[in-house]
């Protein structure tokens, strides 16, 4: 049986800031092994995000095709942003997004899936939500900035699921959050932490 592994810190002997901005930090780490051996480690910290899997009666995916100029390429993701309000609550946090990025609104929301984005390297986590009991909440919903050029399409959560096994979905919160659902659709979701659940 998998269980969660406490906290452990190797200490950290000399640390030098690379890089700073609103959204993240780059810094390099001289930290000390177990062997008493040193190694270098650059680190990149990050304010975190939540994801969105909207889905359904007809348990259809709400999908957003993004532009994502790091990669110079369009993607089908699901529905995402920055945890950028202090203090407010991460299922908070995702019912704005939704709204923000699709003018939808859910009822029911319950955790997927709590994960690190790439722990080699950054310390952003994500937590990916299930929203579900969805209605339009601003019929006259415009989008405005880079999140006007977003196409939202309804795709098939068995589809989905396909798509990221055939390599057709390349955003790794989107994967975890589509491969989750359809996993967890088949004890009906019964298994999902409520959406106030800690994060540990």
């Amino acid at each position: 049986m998998v269980t969660d592994l406490p906290p452990e810190s190797w200490p950290v002997l000399g640390s030098e800031e690379q890089f700073k901005n609103w959204l993240i930090t780059v810094r390099t780490d001289t930290v000390q092994m177990p062997d008493n051996q040193h190694a270098e480690r650059t680190v990149v910290t990050h304010i975190g995000a939540v994801g969105i899997l909207a889905l359904d009666e007809r348990d259809q995916v709400l999908m957003i095709r993004q532009y994502r100029h790091p990669v110079a390429r369009q993607l089908w993701e699901i529905p995402a942003g920055l945890r950028d309000v202090t203090g407010e609550a991460l299922v908070d946090t995702a019912r704005r997004e939704l709204l923000e990025e699709t003018g939808y609104a859910a009822r029911e929301w319950g955790v997927l899936v709590d994960s690190y984005a790439s722990p080699g390297i950054t310390n952003e986590r994500i937590r990916l939500f299930l929203a579900r009991g969805l209605e339009v909440a601003e019929s006259d919903y415009v989008r405005e900035g880079e999140e006007k050029y977003l196409r939202t399409e309804w795709v098939p959560l068995a589809g989905a699921a396909e798509a990221a096994l055939a390599g057709k979905l390349h955003n790794g919160a989107t994967i975890q959050g589509v491969l989750a659902a359809y996993i967890a659709s088949s004890a009906g979701f019964s298994t999902l932490r409520s959406a106030d659940a800690p994060e540990d």
